[in-house]
Formats: C-alpha cells, sequence, structure tokens
C-alpha cells in the first residue's frame, strides 16, 4: 500500500539523497526544524515501508584502484528478468544491476573490474546465465543529485513544514510544527481551549513527538517542535495555524 510523504518526509529523503551521511538525525532535524527523535522515527518508517531502501556511497574505482567501470546492456526474456537480474547481482564485480520495461537491453548490469581481463570473465558469466549482452560501454563519470522537488523552498519554510489533506466536504486534515515562541506552546489543550487560542472548531488528533505518537488528551501539554495533526470540519483556518507559529501576534 503506497504511503503519503508529507512535507517531513520529502525533506529527509532530500537530505539523505543529497548526502547519505546525513543519516545522523541531529543534523537533518536542525534543517528541518523539528527533534532529532522525531526525524529519526520518521526514518524508521520510511525503511519500514520500503520508501528508502538502503545508503550508498559513489566511488570512483579508477581513482581508488585503478578498475575499470563497465556497463553491459542486456536482453532479458520478459519473463525471466527479475529472476536473471538477481543471479547477475551475485557476480563478484557486479555493482549494480537496473531493470527496465522495455523490449530490449531492458537489463543494465554496472560492473567493475580490475582490468579488461576481469570484465571479460563477468561478461561470460552474464552469458552463463542466458543474459545476451547486446553492448557495453566504458564508463568515464557518474554523478546523481537529490530530487528538487522534495527540497526545502520559500513555500515551504512559509508553511512551517504543513501538510493539508482535503476530505469530503470541506473538512481538512492539517499538520503543523510548533514553533518555540508559539504562543501555544507550554498550554495543554484544555486552556488552549479555554483561553480561545484555539478554534472550537478544530480538533487535536495526534501529536508526533520525538519517537513516539500521542493520542491528546485535554491535559496533555503542546512542547516546542511537537508535530500537530489537527481535524475541522469546516477547512483549517490560517488563524488556527498561526497560533503554532512564533510570529503569532494574537
Amino acid at each position: 500500500m503506497d504511503h503519503r510523504l508529507d512535507e517531513i518526509d520529502r525533506r529527509i529523503i532530500h537530505a539523505l539523497m543529497d548526502d547519505a551521511r546525513n543519516t545522523a538525525a541531529p543534523a537533518i532535524a536542525e534543517d528541518v526544524s523539528v527533534s532529532p527523535g522525531t526525524i529519526r522515527n520518521r526514518i524508521a518508517q520510511l525503511e519500514e515501508r520500503g520508501i528508502i531502501t538502503g545508503y550508498h556511497a559513489d566511488v570512483d574505482f579508477e581513482r581508488a584502484a585503478g578498475h575499470l567501470t563497465n556497463l553491459f546492456m542486456c536482453n532479458a526474456p520478459v519473463s525471466e528478468r527479475e529472476s536473471m537480474a538477481r543471479r547477475a547481482q551475485v557476480i563478484p564485480g557486479v555493482t549494480n544491476v537496473r531493470e527496465l520495461l522495455t523490449g530490449r537491453r531492458n537489463l543494465h548490469v554496472l560492473a567493475v573490474g580490475e582490468d579488461t581481463a576481469d570484465l571479460r570473465r563477468i561478461a561470460r558469466a552474464l552469458s552463463d546465465l542466458g543474459i545476451e549482452i547486446e553492448d557495453e560501454v566504458l564508463v568515464q563519470n557518474e554523478t546523481t543529485r537529490a530530487y528538487a522537488p522534495f527540497g526545502p523552498s520559500d513555500e515551504t519554510r512559509e508553511a512551517m513544514l504543513t501538510d493539508f489533506i482535503s476530505l469530503s466536504g470541506d473538512a481538512e486534515v492539517a499538520e503543523v510544527t510548533v514553533d518555540e515562541d508559539a504562543r501555544i506552546a507550554g498550554m495543554n489543550l484544555q486552556e488552549a481551549a479555554r483561553y480561545e487560542v484555539l478554534d472550537d472548531d478544530a480538533l487535536v488528533v495526534a501529536i508526533e513527538r520525538d519517537d513516539a505518537v500521542l493520542t491528546p488528551h485535554g491535559d496533555t501539554v503542546v512542547r516546542p517542535d511537537d508535530i500537530i495533526t489537527l481535524f475541522s470540519r469546516n477547512g483549517v483556518a490560517e488563524e488556527t495555524i498561526a497560533v503554532f507559529r512564533a510570529d503569532d501576534d494574537e
């Protein structure tokens, strides 16, 4: 089942794609403006759901050991493509196998060899699996970059990492991070309702705090860096979101 990524999830993925060494939660937390515990919890969830599948270092094998990197463009029967890809992965020297939804050249195998003789060994091993090599080329350089739409922008900073879901009618669910100087910070939900800090129509349905998701009650205190999930039958108003922001002047 697909998982809907919110703004925090997208920013985490962007940070990890930009530099896999960012798995240290505090480094991402500072950029995303939530607690390190929340980042650790979100990364674990993304891994469990199979969205983040691994962390890889980009290595220049020519600089590292004078080795050659070769791309084999191969053909595999569609019915056997997946199984052949799995078997190709265990050939010593193969570093990446990519399956393509196309008739020909539907299997790309990236391999590293000590020299051309070593690359020929890998080619023979592929052929022994029944994989037809249609073409091959030495790779000079390869660069990757993070997926830009998941990265920061003026709009997402202005939104304070708020994520909206429109439901039937005018109902909305909103997710917002509590700023340290927000008016509601330090209040419990009963006090926020009593002093009309929080709109009567807005219901706090969940609070994500560090490694846990809390079920809110009247005596639950709202803390800075909490990620609040709000529900409103008439739509979440800007005034409601404002009480979670540092610039709330009401």
